[in-house]
């Protein structure tokens, strides 16, 4: 249970098509993410899939069951919003509850099935407070805790983590993944935090402006982006990319180079330039360097690196991590 299947599948508001035109399988047990920048259309794509907006055209199967113009209800899905969507004066148990008592399910059902649902999230001890009461990582655990309960086909995860601060999002990412791992249900989660899709994910699905861009396992996209658009938004600092008679050497229109993939010198290398602000994390240096010629380059370091403001630098690229990208922006293999 939980495959997924989009075809030739279109929304439009008046004259604007949101989602031009989407194929996609997700097979069963996947943990899918949706990953693009504001305004790509993810948000509305899972909306389709859930059933909150209808399509214009196309159609949407669920385990070989065309649902594209089935209620929300009647396609077995559970989707976990980014505001909790909690009940403020109802208990945690009765929170999670709540989807079970609407079925009209057995009082001794309901119990077993909060129970096991707040075990798994360690939600046991705090089954008599109200909403008011938790951190924001608790309410939204209950808020996954009232999903799990339904036993879907699959989850549907709306950007759930943006309200959290950055110790509590890494904390729930670690998470919803052995979530993921525990229950083997089929996952799609939606987010324009690429950090979180490269952490998360099985398979990502990379959208701009309502198309998609490439799908592919996290380190697919990472060593083989199919456009300048994938290679730009995957990674963490960004790929520098870099164009005119810099890249032509290498029978390319732009070439990208990953900040990781770049040695630093004060005393030799490829690029000259020089040291502009640097980014001190501890493990890792990022050192934005303002070369001759290409550009603004960012390098990745080690922590401990002792190149300073305005040092005269020297730059030299990896040659087998070269990424090369033709005049209409795609890859050259």
């Amino acid at each position: 249970m939980g495959n997924i299947q989009l075809k030739n599948v279109n929304k439009s508001f008046g004259n604007v098509a949101v989602i031009p035109r989407i194929d996609l399988t997700i097979n069963n047990g996947e943990f899918v993410v949706f990953v693009g920048p504001s305004g790509c259309g993810k948000s509305t794509l899972l909306r389709l899939i859930a059933g909150l907006e209808d399509t214009t055209s196309g159609t949407i199967e669920i385990d070989g069951r065309d649902v594209t113009g089935a209620a929300p209800a009647k396609r077995r899905l559970a989707m976990v919003f980014q505001s909790y969507a909690l009940y403020p004066h109802m208990s945690v148990y009765k929170n999670i509850a709540f989807p079970l008592k609407m079925a009209k399910m057995a009082p001794a059902a309901i119990d077993k099935k909060v129970q096991d649902a707040a075990r798994v999230l360690n939600l046991t001890s705090y089954l008599d407070r109200r909403p008011g009461q938790l951190s924001g990582g608790q309410r939204q655990r209950v808020a996954i805790g009232r999903a799990i309960v339904r036993e879907p086909s699959a989850f549907l995860f709306d950007e759930p983590l943006s309200n959290l601060d950055a110790a509590l999002r890494g904390n729930m990412r670690l998470e919803i993944s052995e979530l993921h791992h525990q229950l083997k249900t089929t996952m799609i989660y939606v987010t324009h935090d690429q950090v979180e899709a490269m952490t998360m994910a099985d398979k990502i699905v990379v959208l701009n402006a309502g198309n998609i861009e490439q799908v592919g396992s996290p380190m697919e996209l990472y060593h083989k982006p199919d456009n300048l658009f994938v290679a730009g938004f995957i990674g963490s600092p960004k790929m520098n990319l870099v164009s005119g008679e810099i890249a032509k050497p290498y029978g390319a229109a732009t070439i990208g180079l990953r900040p990781e993939h770049l040695t630093v010198s004060k005393t030799e290398g490829k690029l000259s330039g020089t040291a502009g602000v640097t980014e001190h994390l501890g493990s890792d240096t990022f050192i934005h360097v303002r070369t001759d010629g290409a550009g603004m380059i960012t390098v990745r370091a080690p922590g401990d690196t002792d190149i300073r403001f305005g040092d005269k630098v020297y730059i030299t690229p990896d040659p087998s991590r070269i990424h090369r990208f033709d005049e209409k922006g795609l890859a050259i293999r």
